[in-house]
């Protein structure tokens, strides 16, 4: 296969290399007539100039840049269902994806838009009060937020609905008669970074709890791994027995060693226990038991999030976009939420 050169390009345009140069770096002004000569050229020879200069010239990287957390506290399984549904919708838009780490915080964000590598970006595991929103709200490509902070400073933001689903999942137990939740929460490392989420959907947990007259507790740091799940369960089953007793888990990772907790001490979850996990229906539907959940479905909030990049790179007339777009969550029933009770049956009359 030949590979054309700027210098085939102004041959076949009947201009000079410089020119073409010009029209790629836009360094200098040239004739509309003599920019559509030159990028007519560098069609017919499909000659392809770095990003940079394409991006200079007014012509689209078709690049997306990425932000995703690769820190020691970032869930790295949970982040691929994110970054999978967004390479796989850029590819099918005819767009490539481009991974910068967020360790490099605004200067990651400044490079990206600074040497015209990209066309948009989208910025994952937003906190509540982020430095990189401000820097992002400045650059001159569209950015998504995945993830809602304090003051998006006039950015689109799209996540899940953490407070419906709190919500949600405590009325599903006011409906089955529970009378005690307790709230396991998350690690450390998660309520440190101060992402959004996390007061989102404990709030919402403890408001719906007071609400219904449940009592709410909460138990945090929970961190990951069965150690801390069995001393979480311990403590648990020691002070709370009393009554319908719920756990209710927004740490995905969290959930199974605590179903393993409970299991081994002869505590059957959905008998003598309820458990309500915040995850994905695959991880719901693999557990051991399998468990009721609230939908925690990372490709959903992918796909609106190019949705919304996609149109602002090519808005349509009168359309209009939410700023912040919270994807719905969904309570499926599984095995391990105790029964409604039934109402004590009357003595039979004599």
């Amino acid at each position: 296969m030949v590979a054309f050169t700027s210098k085939d390009v102004a041959r076949v345009a009947g201009v000079s290399q410089s020119t073409v140069s010009y029209v790629m770096t836009g360094k200098r002004p040239i004739s509309k007539t003599t920019r559509e000569r030159v990028l007519a050229a560098m069609e017919q020879l499909t000659y392809e100039p770095h990003a940079g200069a394409r991006a200079l010239a007014g012509r689209r990287t078709r690049v997306i840049g990425l932000v995703v957390p690769f820190g020691t506290a970032s869930d790295k399984i949970g982040l691929l269902p994110f970054i999978e549904t967004i390479a796989s919708t850029a590819r099918s838009n005819d767009h490539e994806v481009l991974l910068v780490t967020a360790d490099e915080g605004s200067a990651g964000l400044r490079r990206l838009a600074g040497r015209a590598l990209c066309d948009a970006i989208i910025v994952m595991d937003v906190q509540a009060r982020d430095e990189r929103v401000p820097v992002a709200a400045s650059l001159p490509v569209p950015v998504v937020l995945v993830g809602v902070p304090d003051d998006p400073a006039g950015l689109h933001c799209v996540d899940v609905d953490f407070a419906q689903a709190a919500t949600m999942a405590v009325d599903e137990l006011a409906a089955t008669g529970h009378d005690h939740v307790v709230i396991v929460g998350y690690p450390a490392a998660t309520s440190d970074r101060q992402l959004n989420f996390v007061h989102r959907f404990l709030d919402a947990a403890l408001e719906a709890c007071a609400r219904h007259g449940i009592r709410s507790d909460v138990l945090a740091p929970v961190e990951p791994g069965r150690v801390a799940a069995a001393e979480a369960v311990d403590a648990i089953l020691g002070r709370h027995m009393k009554g319908r007793l719920a756990l209710l888990v927004p740490h995905t990772a969290a959930i199974q060693p605590l179903l393993h907790a409970l299991t081994v001490r002869g505590v059957v979850p959905g008998r003598d226990v309820s458990l309500i996990g915040l995850s994905t229906d695959a991880d719901a539907e693999d557990a051991e038991p399998p468990y009721t959940n609230v939908s925690l479905e990372p490709r959903d909030v992918s796909r609106r999030a190019m949705t919304t990049l996609f149109s602002l790179l090519d808005p349509a007339a009168g359309a209009q976009l939410r700023q912040i777009y919270l994807v719905s969550p969904r309570l499926t029933r599984r095995h391990t939420v105790m029964a409604t009770p039934q109402p004590a049956a009357e003595p039979a009359r004599r």
